[in-house]
């Protein structure tokens, strides 16, 4: 799918001090729905039915809740930041490079005066491509460095390899490269091979959009063509990883060396590919999938070369649609949007704007709007929170009766030398070389993938950077990073609701308190376990610890796979279980947090002002995942996304005994459950 237009957006914040009456007016405005439903039945309901039975999904949104909402937020603030660049002079390099970029992008004039051409360049030199050795390097040169098998946001690419650039699993001082399955232009390898009705009507739509490309981009027998890419495609699908493997550190741990390529994946002209990827120089890859790199160097050598000529034509122009004439664009919309996410409505053009500089320029971009909405303030406040919940998290370790001493010295270890990178990163990257025209929009796409592609393979063999950020300010998430020991909250995440400061603190707790505590605890789930204090890939848990940790995972999963959003389709309980141990985890000591600088600000608590105050914690728990998805998009999700759908996030509380204190919830109720059926994993 084209990534430049599926950058994320994102930012975050902090609290004020905290009293009852502040308790009581979080309330007020957050007032439960009017709907007669027991908070004991379906908290999410509860808190945010009204809401999402009034609630209309927009025509250009694949769903609509807190997280879209600050999106949509960000995006105008950052369309403010853009259209006024074109009024201002003194502009440094790079704000000028911003400047013509997004001019460009915006000028759909020149576009379709000026990208055809430059497009039909493109193919005639795919169409050139004689041999096998050829194809190697035209395959190479399409590598990009725009996957993170650790990051559910980039998990896929249409480039036939993705490249991974990050610090050595037994070397963690020192950066270098993964290699990883791609190569296909519908979301996941089930899409290709699910004999279900539904996804093979999908494939038929597929089909369509691909012969549509091509016949666009003038090219003859479109339909022929698209069907012998899709079965290129489907062959690729067939060796790859299985969605639920993708990211497993353990079977990726697979460094072979450069000169044994050719052995382990015969099949592809490994010397021409690596060159053209200007790979050639290293000694040493870890190839994270190797089932999908042997069946890909298969399928090179034995599929016809006109197939493959075809397939890197139309992913040549599935890619850059967004950039060329308006044919294109909508022919992408068709089928991305409203086809594969039932999406009525693309995009205006300067939100698609917005999301290509992000990608092209994100980092001067990102300054740009700290600058002018992120006050120091907000990220002192934020870096106060942090560091209680990092402390509540702590004691609660040292409260495990089950860890043994070794297994908790190391996990405070991995504690003390956690980085939190709050708002923005310590230095901003710099774009001097970077190419952009205010006329060849085209063209500033690729030489911006090929720039930031040459600065990830420019760090290989370097020293890493601890604190580098693998999130844009200006994107409305967070991310835990386990090769690094290091947390980033960009700053677009903390806006209202997720943070404000003119709410109470059990508010800001219960809502962006929450998702810090979610990444911190993501340093010590069944992933962040496999990772020491320094970064290196390394067990550090004690056996019986770690048996435990597992068994109480394990009810978490049947939790989980209990939840039916449909008749025919459940939550995964397995794939899901890291983040819905997260936010277990993570509301925890969230409200450790709170109820620590509750005492401290009136050194004493009163019980009733207490359960206000967490009544007051858990509702802002639940706004924060307020949230109404499209079915195709929701099914889709539950799928391939390792998040369960925010309505069943909202439901991790009945695991806690304080939620049930808060809210009177009896059993009978849906959600009750019995003490000892609570899962407490930390």
């Amino acid at each position: 799918m084209n990534k430049l237009l599926l950058c994320l957006l994102c930012a975050l914040f902090a609290s004020n001090a905290l009293s009852s009456s502040d308790a009581a007016n979080t309330q007020a405005s957050s007032a439960p729905t009017e709907r007669k439903v027991l908070p004991g039945d379906d908290f999410f309901e509860y808190v945010n039915g009204d809401w999402y039975h009034k609630t209309e999904i927009p025509a250009d949104k694949r769903n609509a809740g807190v997280f879209s909402d600050v999106r949509d937020m960000t995006e105008k603030q950052l369309r403010v930041i853009l259209d006024g660049l074109s009024q201002q002079k003194n502009l440094s390099s790079d704000d000028i490079k911003l400047r013509d970029f997004y001019s460009a992008f915006m000028d759909q004039a020149s576009i379709e005066q000026r990208s055809k051409a430059t497009l039909t360049q493109a193919l005639n030199k795919i169409a050139a491509i004689k041999d096998r050795q050829q194809l190697a390097r035209a395959l190479g040169a399409t590598l990009r460095a725009d996957l993170d098998p650790l990051n559910l946001s980039k998990l896929s690419t249409e480039n036939i390899f993705g490249l991974w650039v990050a610090q050595g699993l037994q070397d963690p001082l020192h950066y270098q490269a993964y290699l990883l399955q791609g190569g296909l232009g519908l979301p996941d390898s089930l899409y290709y091979l699910s004999d279900k009705a539904d996804m093979q009507k999908l494939r038929g739509k597929y089909l369509e959009h691909i012969a549509q490309m091509l016949q666009l981009a003038g090219m003859d027998n479109a339909q022929a063509r698209a069907e012998q890419v899709l079965a290129l495609e489907t062959t690729l699908a067939r060796s790859h990883v299985a969605r639920a493997d993708v990211d497993d550190v353990i079977k990726g741990n697979n460094p072979w060396p450069v000169k044994e390529f050719k052995q382990k994946a015969p099949g592809m002209d490994w010397s021409a590919f690596f060159k053209a990827a200007r790979l050639d120089k290293q000694t040493s890859i870890t190839v994270w999938h190797p089932s999908a790199t042997i069946g890909i160097s298969t399928a090179v050598a034995t599929i016809d070369l006109a197939t493959w000529r075809d397939y890197l034509s139309f992913h040549t122009i599935n890619k850059a649609a967004y950039v060329l004439p308006a044919a294109f664009s909508q022919q992408h919309f068709a089928f991305y949007g409203k086809t594969l996410s039932n999406t009525q409505q693309a995009a205006p053009r300067w939100r698609q704007a917005i999301n290509a500089s992000n990608h092209a320029l994100g980092e001067a971009l990102g300054k740009l709007y700290v600058g002018k909405n992120f006050p120091p303030e907000y990220k002192n406040k934020l870096q106060t929170m942090v560091t209680n919940i990092v402390k509540a998290f702590g004691q609660r370790i040292d409260r495990l009766e089950w860890m043994t001493p070794s297994t908790r010295a190391e996990a405070q270890a991995k504690l003390k030398t956690l980085y939190v990178g709050v708002g923005y990163p310590e230095r901003w990257q710099s774009y001097a070389g970077l190419k952009i025209s205010a006329h060849d929009a085209l063209g500033n796409f690729w030489r911006a993938e090929q720039f930031y592609y040459a600065q990830r393979i420019g760090k290989l063999g370097k020293k890493v950077d601890k604190q580098e950020w693998a999130m844009l300010p200006q994107t409305v998430n967070a991310v835990n990073l386990p090769l690094q020991n290091a947390l980033n909250f960009p700053a677009a995440i903390l806006q209202t609701p997720m943070f404000d400061p003119s709410m109470s603190d059990a508010h800001n707790y219960g809502a962006i308190g929450a998702i810090i505590g979610h990444e911190i605890v993501h340093s010590f789930d069944e992933l962040g376990a496999l990772f020491d204090a320094q970064g290196r890939l390394r067990n550090w848990w004690g056996k019986e610890d770690l048996a435990h940790f597992k068994q109480a995972g394990q009810a978490l999963v049947a939790q989980y796979s209990a939840y039916q959003p449909f008749p025919d389709l459940a939550v995964n309980g397995q794939l899901t279980l890291n983040e819905n141990i997260a936010d277990l985890a993570g509301i925890a000591a969230a409200l450790d947090a709170l109820r620590s600088t509750y005492h401290s600000a009136h050194h004493a608590s009163d019980s009733h002002d207490m359960l206000q105050v967490e009544r007051a914690f858990f509702t802002g728990y639940a706004i924060a995942w307020r949230e109404k998805s499209r079915e195709v998009g929701l099914r889709q999700q539950i799928l391939t996304n390792g998040h369960a759908p925010a309505r069943y996030r909202t439901a991790t509380v009945r695991n806690l005994d304080s939620w049930y204190k808060a809210f009177d919830v009896q059993a009978g109720q849906g959600l009750y459950l019995a003490p000892n059926q609570r899962v407490k994993v930390w």
